[in-house]
C-alpha cells in the first residue's frame, strides 16, 4: 500500500514541474534566432543564458511582449539574467543575434523558466506519521536534486567556456611555435650563406 501511494506522489512530483525550456544551439554567423513561449498572466518569468564558445562570447538578446512591447533588450552581452511577471496573457519572443559577426559561429545556452512549482506535499489530516515522513523525505531529496541539477548545469557552461578558451590558446600557441621555428629556420640559412661568403671573400684575397 505505502509503495503505491509512494509511485503515486513521484508521479505528481514529475507531473507538477515547472514549465522550463532549456537549449544549447549554434548561431551562426550574420543570424538571428528566436524562440516563442506563452506564458499565462502575473506568472514570475526568467531568462537565464551564456554564450559558451565563439569570437568574444558575446551576442544580442531581445525579449518582446504579446503586444510586441520591448521588455529586455542587451547588446553583446556575455550572460545575463532576467526576471519579469507577465501582465497580460500570451505569446512571449525572445531572439538571441549574431548579425554584427561577419565570420565568428556562437554557441548559446538558455534556460527559459515560467512559474514556481505547486506544492509537492499536502497534509489533510489523515495520513499516518510513517506516510507523512516519507512524502517530506521524497519533498526534500526532489528540491536537493534541484539544487544539485542547477549547480551541474553552471559548472558544465563553465568547463565548456574553459576549455573553448583553453583550446583557442593551444591553437594560438602552436601557430606561435611553428612561426618561431621557421624564423629560426631561415635565420640559420642566412647566417650559414652569409659566413660562406665572407671566407669566400677571404680566400679570394689571399
Amino acid at each position: 500500500m505505502y509503495l503505491r501511494i509512494s509511485i503515486v506522489f513521484i508521479c505528481n512530483i514529475l507531473v507538477f514541474m515547472t514549465s522550463a525550456t532549456e537549449l544549447t544551439f549554434e548561431l551562426e554567423d550574420n543570424a538571428r534566432q528566436c524562440f516563442h513561449e506563452v506564458v499565462k498572466k502575473g506568472t514570475k518569468t526568467t531568462l537565464e543564458y551564456q554564450v559558451i564558445s565563439g569570437g568574444q562570447y558575446d551576442v544580442d538578446v531581445l525579449l518582446t511582449g504579446p503586444n510586441g512591447n520591448t521588455l529586455y533588450d542587451e547588446r553583446k552581452k556575455q550572460y545575463d539574467s532576467y526576471t519579469f511577471t507577465p501582465d497580460k496573457e500570451g505569446e512571449y519572443v525572445f531572439c538571441f543575434s549574431n548579425e554584427f559577426s561577419t565570420f565568428t559561429h556562437k554557441v548559446v545556452y538558455f534556460d527559459f523558466q515560467a512559474g514556481d512549482e505547486e506544492p509537492k506535499w499536502r497534509n489533510t489530516g489523515d495520513e499516518n506519521t510513517a506516510l507523512t515522513s516519507l512524502e517530506m523525505s521524497s519533498v526534500t531529496m526532489h528540491e536537493s536534486l534541484k539544487i544539485v541539477v542547477d549547480y551541474q548545469t553552471h559548472h558544465r557552461l563553465r568547463e565548456a567556456t574553459a576549455r573553448d578558451r583553453a583550446e583557442y590558446l593551444n591553437e594560438r600557441v602552436q601557430y606561435w611555435s611553428i612561426g618561431e621555428s621557421i624564423l629560426i629556420i631561415i635565420l640559420s640559412i642566412g647566417q650559414v650563406f652569409v659566413l660562406r661568403r665572407f671566407f669566400a671573400e677571404k680566400r679570394s684575397n689571399i
